[in-house]
């Protein structure tokens, strides 16, 4: 089997958009789809892709997944502690089976990043890309619009909208902007190996805009309310969030207050060619 394309974590919110993105101009029968679960598989079959199964654990699945595969698109663990051996095994299991080139997407900023819990595992991971010796590229993501599209419907139904960002810039943009970014740079002309992106959205904003924003969907006063770290990482536990995800989400906000999440980098919407998508566009969205 011969496959242009593999995209891994395909059954994320991320991977099965760089598939659309990539279905948009290639054909199906050039793209593949690594998935780890079994009832993912369908989706992406009737979409006329070729799906495999392998976990970031297992190495020899993985290699056998990526013969004959040109192109990989890493795209990062969702379990964060775990992501510097998974990400090692895919690296390792793409250039055993001959890869041209490898693409992973990273955080923005990794290397100089003020937060605290995701940067490191990232870093690790660009390191050992660096020391592969594989034709491979840095997409260093920032925020998602969605990540806080999430909290918009609690926000307005507690009457306020809290974190632990303080007046920091997020240059965040949609999931499909990062998406049609990583399938442009998978399927375009390759650029030197090690290339950085730096990707971000156009337009930055902070949560007390947001807030405005919730206040004029709703027609009434929605306040962003700052506060501590652990404070915000405990009421996002109260409210039912798994823990690590909560100090996640509150150790980002943290970073964001000291300007973690904001660049004014133009590299997403060129890449895209087109403007990032206005993040009140997805936030209202998300409130229908």
């Amino acid at each position: 089997m011969t496959l242009k394309f593999m995209i891994t974590g395909a059954s994320g919110q991320l991977g099965a958009r760089v598939i659309d993105a990539l279905l948009q101009g290639h054909a199906p029968d050039t793209i593949g789809a690594l998935v780890r679960r079994a009832d993912a598989v369908a989706p992406l079959q009737a979409r006329g892709v070729t799906v495999l199964i392998a976990s970031y654990d297992d190495l020899p699945a993985l290699t056998a997944a990526f013969a004959g595969v040109d192109r990989v698109l890493l795209i990062s663990s969702s379990e964060v502690g775990a992501r510097v051996q998974q990400h090692a095994n895919v690296i390792a299991a793409a250039k055993a089976a001959g890869a041209g080139f490898i693409a992973y997407t990273s955080l923005l900023g990794a290397d100089r990043s003020p937060l605290g819990i995701l940067p490191p595992e990232h870093v690790a991971t660009e390191q050992a890309l660096a020391a592969s010796g594989l034709h491979h590229v840095i997409l260093r993501n920032g925020w998602y619009t969605e990540n806080y599209a999430m909290s918009a419907a609690g926000a307005l139904q507690h009457g306020a909208l809290i974190g632990a960002a303080g007046q920091g810039l997020i240059s965040s943009a949609a999931r499909a902007d990062y998406a049609d970014a990583a399938a442009a740079v998978l399927a375009g002309e390759l650029p030197p190996s090690g290339t950085v992106y730096e990707l971000a959205g156009d337009d930055a904003y902070t949560l007390d805009a947001l807030a405005a924003h919730l206040s004029a969907h709703a027609g009434k006063p929605v306040p962003y309310i700052n506060m501590s770290e652990a404070d915000y990482a405990a009421a996002l536990i109260g409210a039912g969030l798994p823990e690590g995800l909560a100090r996640v989400l509150a150790d980002s906000d943290r970073g964001a207050s000291e300007g973690g999440l904001f660049s004014a980098d133009r590299t997403l919407s060129r890449l895209i060619g087109r403007p990032t998508t206005p993040w009140r566009d997805t936030i209202t969205a998300q409130l229908g």
